[in-house]
This record gives structure tokens, C-alpha cells and sequence, in this order.
């Protein structure tokens, strides 16, 4: 089962490819750094495809693709389906690299796993982070927490990390909140020039 929803998904990604005519990033890295390697998608298994919809589409993401995936192909409606879900795909500047990929099962349905505690604030091993780059931040917080089923991790602050060259600052506003799934999502504004590449 897992194997068919898997052959699923990578058909879907040729076709949103061959649809979209998605071209490779623009070389960032220096050509004799770069890895042949793109990391071009990270998905989300979610309960409710509205709600995912909005909230990450309140925090500027652009849906690409939607579709529906049927498992036998033929079958015209989930009742004729062994196995349905719907995909979507949603860009932030680049419609090759860093796409967010959002899935809904409808056949069979799925026991989501239980909900994080309204109090636990504390990631655990198995959790995610997704890292967004705003440039407005205070508007984007401000819709993402408006947004159903939405719970804020931490408002906005700035916080700094060592640099690349291990001995410059990086000054962030961070800001997290958790998606109706409960996945934990940065909202920060990058606040230090950083170099080409990172």
C-alpha cells in the first residue's frame, strides 16, 4: 500500500513538472561546490486540506498544483477507489526547490496522531520545523495566527546566531506558530546581510 501511494506521489511530481515547466534554481553555489542534488519538496500529511490551504497560503505560499490521486488510475470517484488522496503543491519564490507539498487521505481514512498538548512548547524527536523567510513579518504573524486552527509558539523577538565564518553575528526576529496539524513553523525576518549561498 505504502509503495503504490508512494508511485502515486512521484507520478503526481512528473506531471506537476511537465505541467508547470518547472526549471532548476539559478546556480547560488559556486559551480564547484554545487552536489548533483536538489532538495525539491517536503510534505505534509494533513487532516483538513482547507484549513493547511489557508493557513499557509495566509503566510504568502501560491498553490501550483492540486489534484486528486486514485488508486486504481481509472477509477473516476473515491467510491471506485482502493486508495484516494489529494496533493498540493505550493511555492514560495521557486517553483523547483523548496516546494511545500500538502496531503490529504480520503480512502482509507487515516487515525491522525494525537494532538500536541496546548501546553507543550517543547520539540520533540519525530517533530519537524519549517523555516520561512518573511519580509514583512509583523503582517504575516499577524494573518498566520488568524488563521483556523492555528496556535502561536513564540511572538516576535530577536534572537541571534553565530555566522558562517564562525565569528560574525546573525541577528533574526523570530517568530514561530504551530499549523492546524500541529507542525512547527518559523515565521523570521532575517535582520544581517548573509553570503551568497546560505
Amino acid at each position: 500500500m505504502i509503495r503504490a501511494l508512494l508511485v502515486a506521489s512521484v507520478i503526481a511530481i512528473s506531471g506537476c513538472a511537465a505541467g508547470a515547466m518547472a526549471e532548476p534554481a539559478p546556480e547560488r553555489v559556486p559551480a564547484d561546490q554545487r552536489v548533483p542534488l536538489d532538495l525539491r519538496r517536503t510534505t505534509l500529511v494533513v487532516r483538513d486540506m482547507e484549513a493547511s490551504l489557508a493557513f499557509y497560503r495566509a503566510i504568502g505560499l501560491v498553490p501550483i498544483y492540486d489534484n486528486v490521486i486514485r488508486t486504481p488510475r481509472d477509477a473516476l470517484t473515491d467510491e471506485a477507489a482502493e486508495r484516494s488522496l489529494r496533493l498540493v503543491f505550493l511555492r514560495a519564490n521557486d517553483d523547483y526547490i523548496g516546494i511545500l507539498g500538502l496531503m490529504e487521505y480520503s480512502k482509507p481514512e487515516r487515525e491522525p496522531r494525537p494532538e500536541r498538548a496546548s501546553d507543550d512548547n517543547v520539540l520533540h524527536p519525530g517533530d519537524i520545523v519549517l523555516v520561512f523567510n518573511v519580509e514583512n513579518q509583523e503582517e504575516v504573524f499577524a494573518r498566520a495566527i488568524a488563521s483556523p486552527g492555528v496556535r502561536v509558539g513564540e511572538t516576535p523577538h530577536v534572537v541571534t546566531y553565530p555566522g558562517y565564518d564562525g565569528t560574525s553575528v546573525i541577528r533574526v526576529n523570530f517568530s514561530s506558530v504551530y499549523d492546524p496539524d500541529g507542525h512547527y513553523v518559523e515565521l523570521n525576518q532575517v535582520l544581517t546581510d548573509l553570503p551568497v549561498g546560505n
